[in-house]
C-alpha cells in the first residue's frame, strides 16, 4: 500500500543518500513533535499565566491577537516554541540542500531530457523581472527564494521546494505533494459534476505540484501553470513530464499575464495570495476576471480569514508573519476578499468561502478501512491551527464570472 505520509519518488526529484534521508526524516519528525507536543502547550500557558498577567498589568483582558502576542512574547515557554519552530524550518531546507547541491548537474540534465520528451510548452521570456515582494526576502526561509538562479537552465530552487515543502507539511501534502490541488479537484467533482473546463490556469504554481490533478480530472483540457520563478517552472515542466502529463508552464506574473481575454474556464491558485502583497492581490483578482470566460470559475485555495476564528487561534497562525519570512501572511487574512472579488467584476452573490476537505485525510481514513462516509467525516473536521496542523480542509474562495447576458444587464 502507498504510504500516505512518505513522498513518492518521481524522475525529477532529488535523490537522498542514507545520511541525507535520515536528516530529512528527522526534520519532518521534529516539526511533527512541535505541532503535536509543543503547540498544544501554548493554550494552558496563555490561559493560566499570560492572560492573567496581562489583565493584572493593563486592567483588562487581552482584546485581540496583538494583545495576546504582547503578553506571550515574554513567556519562556512561548520563546522555546518559537525558537524550535524557526530552527526546524531552517533545518529542513538545509537537509534538502545537500542533496540538491550534490547532484545539481544531473538534476539539470534530467530536467532537460524530461522537458524534451513532452509536447507541452515551456515559456521563459527574456528580461522578465519578478516582483519585489517575492525577491526581497527568502519566503518561508527557503534559501534563494523562488527566483534565484546559479547556472544555465537552473532548477535548484524547484528541486529544493519539491522536497522541502513536503517535509514542511509533515506529509500532509500527500505522496505527490499535490493535496491542495487534489482537494480542490475533489470539491469540483462533488459540487459541480457537470463543470467541464476546456482551459485551466494555475496562478503561482511553483513546481506545479497542485496543477497536475486538474490535468488528471480534465485530461482533454489545456492546462497552464505560471509562476514568477524561472527555475520553478523549468522544474515544473520536467516534473509533469516525469508523471506522464502534458501541462504547459510559463514564467509569468499572476498580476499581468499574456493570455487573451476570456481564455480560461477555470482559474485557480494554491497558497499564492498570502505570498503577494496588498497592491498585488486586487490586480490578481482583476486579472483572473479578465482571462475568465463568462460563467468561468475563480478558485483560490489559501488560508482562512482571521474573522472566521478566535483571537488566540489568530495569534497562533500569525506566528508565520513574525518568524517565518511571511510578511503578508497576517495582512492577507485581514483583507475583505469577497469585496476584492466584487471590485474585480464578480457578482457578490456568486462569491463565497467554503472548505475543500483534505484529500490526504480522506485517503488515510479510507486506507484504515473506514467507509467513505467515515472518511469524509474525518476530512471535514474543523480546521484547527497551523497551515498543516493538520485541520481537515483547505479554505477556498470561489467566484463565478457572470454570463454575458448578466454582464450586459
Amino acid at each position: 500500500m502507498l504510504n500516505t505520509f512518505q513522498q513518492a519518488d518521481h524522475p525529477a526529484l532529488p535523490k537522498a543518500n542514507a545520511d541525507e534521508a535520515a536528516r530529512q526524516e528527522f526534520t519532518k519528525s521534529f516539526k511533527g513533535f512541535i505541532q503535536s507536543t509543543l503547540l498544544p502547550g501554548l493554550t494552558p500557558i496563555y490561559q493560566t499565566r499570560v492572560a492573567r498577567q496581562f489583565e493584572k498589568e493593563h486592567g483588562r483582558a487581552p482584546a485581540d491577537r496583538r494583545d495576546i502576542r504582547n503578553g506571550m512574547v515574554g513567556d519562556i515557554y512561548f520563546q522555546h516554541y518559537a525558537a524550535a519552530n524557526r530552527i526546524a524550518q531552517e533545518l529542513l531546507w538545509e537537509s534538502v540542500n545537500g542533496s540538491v547541491d550534490r547532484q545539481l548537474p544531473e538534476l539539470i540534465e534530467q530536467a532537460r531530457a524530461l522537458s524534451a520528451s513532452t509536447k507541452a510548452q515551456l515559456v521563459i521570456p527574456e528580461g522578465f523581472t519578478p516582483p519585489r515582494y517575492v525577491t526581497a526576502l527568502d519566503i518561508h526561509c527557503m534559501p534563494g527564494g523562488y527566483c534565484s538562479e546559479v547556472c544555465e537552465d537552473d532548477v535548484s530552487v524547484g528541486a529544493l521546494y519539491d522536497r522541502g515543502v513536503y517535509l514542511y507539511s509533515m506529509g500532509y501534502t500527500g505522496p505527490n505533494n499535490d493535496d491542495m490541488g487534489r482537494s480542490v479537484v475533489n470539491y469540483i467533482k462533488r459540487h459541480m459534476p457537470d463543470f467541464k473546463p476546456r482551459r485551466i490556469l494555475d496562478m503561482g504554481c511553483t513546481v506545479g505540484h497542485s496543477t497536475l490533478p486538474y490535468k488528471e480530472l480534465f485530461p482533454e483540457a489545456e492546462v497552464w501553470g505560471i509562476d514568477v520563478g524561472g527555475p520553478c517552472v523549468r522544474y515544473a515542466h520536467a516534473r509533469a513530464a516525469g508523471f506522464g502529463l502534458e501541462v504547459n508552464y510559463a514564467q509569468m506574473s499572476a498580476e499581468e499575464t499574456t493570455f487573451p481575454d476570456a481564455h480560461f474556464d477555470l482559474v485557480v491558485s494554491h497558497i499564492l495570495l498570502h505570498e503577494t502583497s496588498g497592491k498585488a492581490m486586487p490586480k490578481i483578482f482583476a486579472e483572473a476576471h479578465r482571462v475568465l470566460a463568462p460563467g468561468g470559475l475563480m478558485i483560490h485555495a489559501d488560508l482562512p480569514p482571521f474573522d472566521l476564528m478566535d483571537p488566540f487561534t489568530q495569534f497562533i497562525l500569525d506566528n508565520e508573519t513574525w518568524y517565518n519570512n511571511e510578511p503578508f501572511w497576517g495582512a492577507m487574512r485581514d483583507m475583505d476578499q469577497i469585496a476584492l472579488a466584487e471590485k474585480a467584476g464578480f457578482d457578490r452573490a456568486d462569491v463565497k468561502f467554503d472548505t475543500a476537505p483534505m484529500a490526504v485525510m480522506e485517503f488515510a481514513a479510507a486506507a484504515e478501512g473506514y467507509s467513505q462516509e467515515a472518511s469524509e467525516a474525518v476530512a471535514e473536521r474543523e480546521f484547527t491551527a497551523g497551515e498543516f496542523a493538520p485541520g481537515g480542509g483547505w479554505e477556498v474562495l470561489i467566484a463565478r464570472k457572470p454570463l454575458e447576458k448578466q454582464m450586459a444587464a
